[in-house]
């Protein structure tokens, strides 16, 4: 089988991935929201695990932490005010941390979180979240878009199947088909925190 050449590659864009030291971290919507009930993801356990895995580095590398939150105020699934829009406590923030409130698949619109980014100094930042096919996919985008340098970590995202007119797409098959998206341009994929640069 041929392996397609990616936008990524055809422009001549980085290949490599980021390292924890030289870059930002932004979690994006790691909430409760998608742990349990009506928008519960296929995956979410260990992609949990991968993200909290992912923080210990990046706290240990002595990286910049951004956390983001989706609001979709009360009575949703996303309302923040509540146990069920509440950052999971596997990666729950520490002093020093920011959490940026967004009301848009792409983090950087409408919130702080391109100021954060530019006031920590790293052009790399390094993505990880719910849902893959959504937040994380809108996020890198956005990232890309004003210039940042983004890495996103697969095995730290997940999502959800959803219908469409020819049938429903299975979470895995969604999951990866958003991962080829990212990495044909938004940014350089890697399968999990161990593939990212060392130094």
């Amino acid at each position: 089988m041929t392996v397609s050449a990616t936008l990524r590659s055809l422009s001549g864009l980085p290949q490599q991935p980021a390292s924890l030291a030289d870059a930002t971290l932004i979690l994006v919507d790691f909430q409760n929201t998608y742990t349990t009930g009506v928008m519960e993801l296929e995956g979410w356990a260990p992609a949990l695990e991968a993200a909290a895995e992912l923080l210990a580095r990046a706290r240990a590398a002595g990286a910049t932490v951004i956390h983001v939150v989706h609001d979709d105020g009360p009575g949703t699934p996303y309302d923040i005010r509540s146990e069920i829009g509440a950052i999971h406590p596997a990666v729950v923030p520490v002093d020093g941390e920011p959490t940026v409130v967004k009301h848009a698949p792409n983090a950087f619109v409408g919130t702080e979180l391109g100021d954060l980014v530019d006031a920590a100094g790293h052009e790399e930042v390094v993505i990880a979240g719910f849902m893959t096919h959504m937040c994380v996919t809108f996020t890198a985008e956005g990232a890309f878009l004003r210039g940042n340098r983004p890495t996103v970590v697969a095995d730290a995202t997940a999502t959800r199947s959803l219908p469409t007119p020819y049938g429903d797409v299975p979470a895995e098959q969604l999951h990866r088909s958003a991962l080829a998206t990212i990495g044909d341009l938004y940014a350089v994929v890697v399968p999990s925190a161990d593939d990212l640069r060392s130094a």
